[in-house]
């Protein structure tokens, strides 16, 4: 049963997740931050965490729910974790929750994502030009109301080599089961663009163009080649692929 403290939280909840070492706590620190610009009114922040040390203090810290996933040696987390964010009871929060990443820059507002219609609502993964569209969404972006989708982490649960066997990652898992249950529903598409398909400039005007912020954008998610930091000091892990500094980046990923 919730305390009293949290049954008074408000019903709006970001959530987001930290493990390992890959993303330090000025992450958290600075998605926080962004969300305090951009999203009006209360709202509760979450961070479901192996080691809160360094995040700010308006920022909930829980544990994350123990998944019982065991990885081979040299296997590649796929962020099953995420998965967690489904559990029947998340320490007591109701209420509708918005995920976001950690590596995401948020340049818009963020008030209708919590008013936009449907029951689970998820970034449409990004279409390829070698590739159809599927129904797959990109886990950056995703809201649900806490507890009422149990049956997600349920069912991995119950046949974790399974479902890994079938499906890539956590999204396509979660994609494929949400649009079994006929919950699937996309956010708009110019919400939440991609910066490495949407936010870099056509070869070869990239070499003399920055990287700029698609019209319409909530959010900018960064994927695959480019994390923020990278993406601001003009780096791509892929040789061969030039990218200018995206100055503007400092405009909104502070803490």
């Amino acid at each position: 049963m919730p305390s009293h403290e949290q049954a008074a939280l408000p019903q709006r909840h970001i959530l987001c997740m930290k493990w390992g070492t890959k993303y330090g706590p000025e992450y958290v620190n600075r998605l926080y931050a962004m969300v305090r610009r951009h999203l009006s009114g209360d709202f509760n922040f979450v961070c479901l965490t192996d080691d809160p040390k360094g995040i700010r203090s308006e920022v909930q810290c829980f544990p994350i729910p123990p998944l019982d996933l065991e990885l081979a040696p040299g296997q590649v987390d796929r962020a099953w974790k995420k998965l967690t964010t489904f559990e029947e009871n998340l320490y007591g929060l109701r209420g509708r929750a918005l995920f976001i990443d950690l590596d995401v820059v948020i340049v818009g507002s963020l008030d209708e994502f919590f008013e936009y219609p449907g029951e689970f609502l998820i970034i449409h993964d990004y279409a390829r030009p070698w590739r159809r569209r599927r129904i797959t969404g990109n886990s950056s972006v995703y809201r649900f109301e806490i507890g009422a989708h149990p049956d997600v982490l349920a069912h991995f649960r119950e046949n974790m080599d399974a479902v890994q066997a079938t499906y890539r990652n956590e999204q396509t898992y979660l994609s494929a089961f949400m649009h079994r249950k006929g919950t699937l529903a996309y956010w708009p598409a110019e919400w939440c663009p991609s910066f490495k398909y949407h936010g870099i400039p056509a070869w070869p005007t990239n070499y003399w163009r920055e990287p700029f912020v698609p019209r319409g954008a909530r959010i900018m998610v960064f994927h695959g080649e480019c994390n923020p930091p990278d993406a601001l000091a003009g780096r791509r892990n892929r040789r061969f692929r030039f990218i200018r500094p995206a100055r503007w980046i400092t405009r909104f990923w502070n803490a």
